[in-house]
């Protein structure tokens, strides 16, 4: 009995419970519907005049492409006021096509609709792609022709409505579209349609960018810099510097996207160099032509693009990207120079003097993520959040000192450290102090294969003796090994392989050099009889501080791998750096070229000796 009871008392409350779990998602939804993009384009025409021709060919091609479309004739067709749901069908969209037809003035719908979107323009930066067809764009803008006639017999039935209608009919008039004028003398509708949808998915394609790239760490003030170069008059080619995994495609991308919109062809050319090691310059520049041109098939075998083919670029405005390109002439001969005013060109590569030959008007260095950034990229990596795991966090930061807030490196080694234990991320750090990560050597090998055989050797011997060393010392002694070393260093630095950076040097021995640098200054000025005319270059005693040669630590692991991998046995390697490895070779290996090892040391040891005595001798 008492069982019952309970169930008596329990039944309506459950029931209550089910009931309300049923409606809730249908009233969330009922207020949430602004808020959320539903559809991708909202189409608005006027049935009578393109019902059953241009707009149910568009309809169709529309949805052929995959994209979602809000059309409802039958409500346009009641010449009622804008109900709320289309107005929420209009703000839950991407883009609106407006085909402004002959009679779409009369339709009051229309016209309602038409207001509701431009309002959302005004308001909510919403895109809207006027059509007009077999109308004069001009009678749109000015309420001409037979527009005049609709908005004059609006205005005797005394509708408030009118003035609004007519500020949107202007604005909508003013704004760039597609005009299809018809006859036999025009181009085919499908050739229009083609157009629009193109159009569609650019835009789209655009939307989700700058979705996406709102969420990709620190490069946002980047992208924003390089778009304000890119937007001055003067800038046709615009360069991308830096080494390698630094973010220079990822950049490029980000800009691309954003800004494609605004040119009338576009195209991001991947990997330049490694596309023509493979297929050669000139089929690679005819894909691009191609693609620009939208011609099938361009065939030119030579290296200059001749008639009629520089015309009809002379008349596009382009916006290209160049990857990762090696030398200038991947630059000249992909026919930049014959695109149409307005044309920008964003290059991207790791060699700053292949950006300066190739005639860039801005050369742009990438910079490394900061440390704040820097974590919160290996954080996504490693623990697909922002912020590191409480337990792995000094382990974290070890690893983000390690890459020097390189992107690439950070993402390869957060990608390998997900999901693994505390003692699997030691063990890595304590591998990676000798051995670096090889993906990511592998992609930086790429600047040291494109290097001449002095370059290669110089750059081994500052990774291996070298690295922080004075830059005037270290010219010195690659200079008595190298002719033209300082220009083959000149050329690392150029390629993003070296650095040269201010000594550190401790608060004493800076005071020191302050000392002295005033000193001196106060003997040139008491013995110059021209004190106003005195040579002022040298203004600080900051100027004294001596410059080092530096290299990021990764390219210093990479460099010595290369000289581990010529053999397993140390002897026969072209440099030794580890003590014990050195004194094993000297004392007991008949094999070693021994006169050239111990020239090679005697020299470390006399600049050590020299450098040594010097900073004694201050």
């Amino acid at each position: 009995m008492m069982l019952l009871m309970i169930l008596v008392i329990l039944l309506p409350v459950f029931l209550l419970q089910k009931y309300q779990k049923k409606r809730s998602p249908a009233k969330e939804s009922s207020h949430g519907v602004s808020h959320q993009v539903k559809h991708q384009v909202f189409l608005s025409f006027r049935g009578e005049d393109t019902r059953l021709n241009f707009t149910s060919h568009l309809l169709k091609a529309l949805k052929d492409t995959g994209i979602n479309v809000f059309f409802d004739e039958e409500t346009l067709e009641r010449g009622k006021q804008l109900s709320q749901a289309l107005s929420r069908a209009i703000a839950a969209s991407n883009i609106s096509i407006n085909i402004l037809s002959l009679d779409y003035a009369s339709s009051k719908s229309c016209l309602a609709e038409l207001s509701d979107i431009m309002d959302y323009k005004r308001t909510q930066g919403h895109t809207v792609l006027p059509i007009f067809y077999h109308v004069d764009p001009s009678h749109v803008r000015n309420l001409g022709g037979s527009f005049k006639t609709s908005f004059d017999d609006h205005e005797s039935k005394r509708l408030r409505q009118v003035q609004r209608w007519k500020a949107a009919f202007v604005e909508v008039g003013k704004l760039k579209g597609r005009h299809i004028e018809g006859g036999k003398f025009d181009r085919p509708e499908t050739e229009y349609i083609k157009d629009i949808i193109e159009y569609v998915i650019k835009m789209l394609m655009s939307s989700k960018s700058r979705h996406v790239y709102e969420e990709l760490v620190g490069i946002g003030y980047q992208k924003d810099a390089i778009s304000r170069l890119i937007e001055q008059k003067g800038s046709r080619v615009i360069g991308l510097w830096g080494m390698g995994g630094i973010g220079k495609t990822t950049l490029a991308d980000a800009v691309y996207k954003e800004m494609s919109p605004k040119f009338e062809s576009c195209w991001f050319l991947q990997n330049v160099s490694e596309k023509i090691k493979k297929q050669g310059k000139e089929s690679l520049r005819n894909d691009l032509l191609s693609k620009l041109l939208n011609e099938k098939d361009i065939r030119i075998d030579t290296p200059l693009i001749g008639y009629p083919y520089q015309g009809r670029l002379n008349n596009k405005k382009v916006l290209l990207v160049l990857d990762d390109v090696s030398h200038q002439d991947q630059i000249t001969i992909m026919g930049v120079r014959h695109f149409g005013d307005g044309s920008k060109i964003i290059v991207t590569s790791r060699d700053r003097k292949v950006l300066e030959n190739g005639e860039a008007d801005q050369i742009y260095e990438v910079k490394n993520l900061n440390e704040f950034d820097s974590l919160q990229l290996f954080s996504t990596c490693a623990f697909k959040q922002s912020t590191p795991d409480a337990a792995f966090r000094d382990l974290s930061i070890k690893f983000v000192e390690y890459t020097q807030y390189n992107p690439l490196a950070l993402k390869v080694l957060g990608s390998q450290l997900y999901k693994r234990s505390r003692e699997y991320w030691k063990s890595e750090m304590d591998k990676l102090k000798e051995y670096g990560q090889p993906e990511i050597s592998n992609i930086l090998k790429r600047s040291f294969d494109e290097l001449d055989e002095q370059e290669k050797n110089i750059f081994l011997d500052i990774a291996i003796f070298f690295q922080g060393e004075p830059e005037e010392n270290v010219e010195k002694i690659l200079s008595s090994c190298y002719n033209g070393a300082k220009s083959s260093i000149r050329n690392l630095i150029d390629k993003c392989l070296l650095d040269i950076t201010p000594l550190p040097i401790s608060l004493r021995d800076m005071l020191e050099i302050r000392s002295k640098f005033h000193k001196r200054k106060e003997e040139e000025i008491a013995s110059s009889p021209y004190r106003g005319a005195l040579d002022d270059r040298r203004s600080s005693f900051l100027d004294e501080i001596p410059n080092c040669i530096s290299m990021h630590d990764m390219f210093e692991l990479m460099g010595k791998d290369i000289v581990r991998q010529e053999s397993r046995v140390p002897g026969m390697r072209s440099r030794l750096w580890n003590p014990n490895e050195v004194k094993q070779v000297l004392r007991y290996n008949k094999s070693v070229n021994r006169e050239w090892m111990v020239d090679l040391w005697r020299c470390h040891y006399v600049w050590s000796f020299t450098y040594n005595r010097k900073k004694r001798s201050k």
